[in-house]
């Protein structure tokens, strides 16, 4: 096993991991944004609404989720490149590479997403790139609505990193904060440029008690790799709604 430290997170491929990721439009991520984007379409949201997206990484499909309900969206990120890639693109707000205009049209199924004119604007106006290891939170901040696609089982291979992961997030909102949080199944780990990242195996069960004494409300789903997997070594993915305690 080896602790989130021993990985070169300043070596991480922004450009690579979003083309091998997200360019393509896989059914899983438009199931999980359907039920995402419902689920913050039933909350309450006071005017100006705090969002916060830890390990953005190069996937905006969350922070997009919260936008119409955020007077500010904090994008919280660890690696160096990954940071200088976010503000690259929030500083030319071009529609990001292109590649984010089909998830945004499943959110516009749904209102208030279709109400939104221009996303790309109003995402650059709203969002935030900030320095953040989860593993080492920042202290005395919280957030009235949070996501967290794809980090805790995929920065640390320790099943402690993972627990502190999960804790750390929750602790950064507000009791009664609605939030998504997602999870590869079973990882063995991924490849992004020339350098392997961990993966921490974990599965259904495990998030169950992970996250039972740190949410309430909660709703467990879980998607099969289908017929057209990101890559080897998963077996499916798992989303979790819920509001902090």
């Amino acid at each position: 096993m080896a602790r989130n430290a021993a990985y070169h997170w300043d070596l991480f491929d922004p450009k690579d991991y979003l083309r091998r990721n997200y360019a393509p439009f896989l059914d899983v991520d438009r199931r999980i944004l359907q039920i995402v984007r419902d689920f913050f379409s039933r909350q309450s949201f006071g005017t100006r609404a705090r969002g916060v997206d830890v390990g953005t990484g190069t996937n905006l499909y969350p922070a997009l989720a919260m936008l119409p309900f955020c007077s500010t969206i904090s994008l919280l990120e660890h690696a160096p490149s990954n940071r200088a890639w976010l503000s690259e693109q929030l500083a030319t707000g071009d529609g990001f590479e292109g590649v984010w205009d089909k998830f945004w049209h499943v959110l516009t199924e749904q209102e208030p997403y279709g109400l939104i004119t221009d996303p790309w604007a109003r995402l650059c106006r709203t969002a935030q790139v900030r320095a953040c290891d989860i593993l080492r939170p920042p202290d005395g901040e919280k957030w009235d609505v949070g996501t967290m696609f794809f980090v805790a089982e995929s920065i640390t291979t320790v099943p402690d990193e993972f627990h502190a992961a999960l804790r750390n997030f929750c602790g950064l909102l507000v009791p009664g904060a609605p939030f998504a949080i997602t999870f590869m199944e079973n990882s063995a780990g991924y490849e992004v440029g020339h350098e392997h990242f961990p993966g921490y195996a974990v599965g259904m069960s495990r998030i169950r008690d992970e996250l039972w004494n740190l949410g309430t409300e909660l709703e467990f789903r879980s998607f099969d790799v289908g017929t057209e997997p990101l890559r080897d070594g998963y077996t499916g993915m798992i989303l979790v709604l819920g509001h902090a305690k």
